[in-house]
């Protein structure tokens, strides 16, 4: 590990460099409605590091929608070829609970066969995170335990002042970069000091009204013995199964894979795609069985797996306190403060 200190306007000159080296970059950047959102970038001076939220997480670059997996000819004899993007990239701006998602994603993939697909993209992608300045109503990361982030980025900054910023370069791929690309001087105690101080009181910027009655090490055994309690009926009872919750989370992992032929039924492709397990069909199977066709246990499901089955299995929350699922649910019956409260009251 190597930490540097940065000016602002160095920070600009690096992320210039970045650009104009080719490498596919891409950086949190503002949409006309006022929303943020990760987008190719051509002018560092378009990168905001001070948002609150993107509409959708980075693990979009890791597991895009949909994805070509195979190529494959079955005329005049059967014949595939494995599909891999071997693009390098950078993704710049990333929040700590985003940076935690990804870690969890990490072992996922790797889990009984690695997914090449998953691992050509990680292992090639530069990771530029950014601990947060902002945070919207709907955020609670920091309730999660999730505010911060040791390991899986290359690079990480903390804004020290308006001038200044705690460079921390993680990896070789992350010192390699800073070193041909930035002006950069060496850190003191009082900016070191400065840092520790800022990441100990992270908490106070998503510290809004929403309060959450658990801590998040009492959140599995919590859900274990609420399995069946009432709030999860009432909120399915509104629930639109449109799957925008799965959507937009960092930790849902879920896809389909179906083969698409050419027109001429001798070519196709092998593709994957996101699928959420709030759509009506997501448990459907071949002889036309549903194994959760009831919203309520599509509901359940979801709710469970964040904060029990993943629990179980890889010893982490799989919510990390982001927010969107709140920000999007037309019905407002996702927000898992509320449900976590409910459970926590008995109510």
């Amino acid at each position: 590990m190597e930490t540097k200190i940065i000016t602002k306007k160095e920070l600009g000159n690096f992320v210039s460099a970045i650009i104009s080296s080719g490498v596919e970059t891409y950086g949190v950047q503002e949409k006309n409605n006022g929303k943020f959102h990760y987008a190719p970038l051509t002018n560092a001076e378009n990168l905001r590091l001070d948002y609150d939220v993107t509409l959708t997480p980075p693990k979009q670059f890791l597991t895009p929608p949909v994805e070509t997996l195979v190529k494959f000819q079955v005329s005049p004899e059967v014949k595939t070829q494995a599909v891999c993007d071997t693009n390098k990239r950078i993704l710049i701006g990333v929040h700590p609970y985003d940076m935690i998602a990804i870690n969890q994603m990490d072992e996922v993939f790797k889990e009984t066969n690695e997914d090449m697909h998953y691992f050509k993209r990680r292992n090639n992608s530069v990771i530029i995170g950014v601990d947060p300045q902002t945070a919207t109503s709907w955020s609670f990361w920091c309730m999660m335990d999730a505010g911060t982030v040791d390991t899986g980025y290359d690079i990480w900054l903390t804004k020290l002042d308006d001038n200044t910023y705690f460079v921390e370069a993680k990896t070789e791929a992350g010192k390699e970069l800073l070193s041909k690309n930035a002006k950069t001087t060496d850190v003191t105690e009082d900016q070191k000091n400065k840092r520790d101080s800022i990441r100990a009181n992270l908490h106070s910027v998503c510290d809004t009204e929403r309060k959450m009655n658990a801590r998040a090490g009492e959140i599995p055994l919590l859900a274990k013995d609420n399995k069946d309690h009432p709030t999860f009926e009432e909120r399915a009872e509104k629930c639109y199964s449109c799957g925008s919750c799965n959507l937009v989370c960092p930790t849902c992992y879920c896809f389909d894979v179906q083969d698409d032929f050419e027109v001429n039924m001798k070519e196709g492709t092998r593709v994957r795609k996101w699928d959420g397990c709030q759509l009506e069909e997501f448990a459907a199977v071949g002889h036309g069985e549903n194994f959760r066709e009831k919203r309520v246990d599509r509901f359940k499901h979801r709710f469970f797996r964040k904060t029990l089955y993943m629990y179980e299995k890889y010893n982490n929350l799989a919510c990390v306190g982001c927010g969107r699922c709140s920000s999007v649910c037309l019905p407002n019956i996702a927000d898992p403060v509320d449900i976590i409260n409910s459970l926590k009251e008995g109510k």
